[in-house]
């Protein structure tokens, strides 16, 4: 597949505006007032390490209504229903897109979800910006996203991630290559490392990204692969290489019956690895 252009600096640039935006309706000082009001943050990293701690499969199940790659995912979109649903079934943690643009969610999104589902939840956006943070909190995060491509300079990421772990919410560092994990690895008491399957360039996915990574991240890590699960069988491979955690968006949100996809993801892969 030829490389294509990269998205990502059209998403940042974009976020750049929506965030400067907001300063002007929101001051930081009313969404730190909003943010404390919140209740103490879930554990979501706590909720992936026990399953982890006994191998068992730990999927993250994602609330997402578009990507940029794949367009609309789900046009009868109710993600309260989804949200159940994925509980029920038996996730451990849920992830919900608030970005506008390009994958057509929102803040009120999360925060629907957050107070009417007791799993805990990752805010997955394009965090740039202390004032993200204070937004991600008074919405209800228990989790944040950091996207290593998304933040080049080395103290813009240990300062957003310091950030985040002060205002108690847990944070997924995201990468893509080895130069990546070089620097999610620097930030202290890094816990959840993020593996994205997905070539930022060709779109494509390659579970064997996951497999050459993970390798290289300490056991005290929890290692989560995402992009490109589809099957048992995927979480299987995986698995042999000793991830037990997934992120998963796409194959449950194109699912005629998300419930029973997440159940076979679940149990099917449980059943092989033993």
């Amino acid at each position: 597949m030829p490389e294509q252009k990269s998205i990502l600096p059209e998403i940042l640039a974009h976020k750049r505006q929506e965030i400067a935006a907001l300063r002007e309706r929101h001051s930081i000082d009313t969404l730190k007032d909003y943010a404390q009001e919140q209740g103490a943050p879930r554990g979501f990293a706590r909720a992936l390490k026990e399953r982890v701690a006994n191998q068992q499969t730990a999927i993250i199940a994602e609330i997402k209504r578009a990507s940029p790659s794949k367009g609309m995912l789900c046009e009868d979109f109710n993600p309260l229903e989804i949200a159940h649903s994925y509980m029920m079934a038996g996730a451990s943690c849920l992830s919900v897109l608030t970005d506008k643009k390009f994958f057509k969610g929102s803040g009120p999104i999360l925060d629907l979800v957050r107070r009417h589902c007791m799993l805990p939840t990752l805010q997955k956006d394009f965090i740039i910006d202390e004032y993200q943070l204070y937004e991600s909190r008074a919405i209800g995060a228990d989790c944040i996203l950091l996207i290593v491509a998304a933040l080049p300079d080395d103290a813009q990421l240990q300062a957003l991630y310091a950030k985040a772990r002060e205002l108690n919410m847990d944070v997924l560092v995201e990468i893509h290559d080895a130069e990546e994990l070089e620097r999610a690895l620097k930030l202290d008491g890094v816990e959840l490392i993020g593996i994205n399957n997905r070539n930022l360039r060709t779109f494509q996915t390659e579970l064997q990204t996951s497999i050459t990574l993970a390798a290289q991240i300490p056991e005290d890590k929890v290692v989560i692969s995402e992009s490109g699960i589809n099957t048992p069988a995927d979480i299987q491979t995986l698995a042999e290489h000793h991830i037990h955690a997934y992120l998963i968006g796409e194959a449950l949100m194109t699912a005629a019956d998300r419930s029973a996809k997440l159940k076979e993801l679940l149990h099917k892969s449980n059943r092989l690895r033993h």
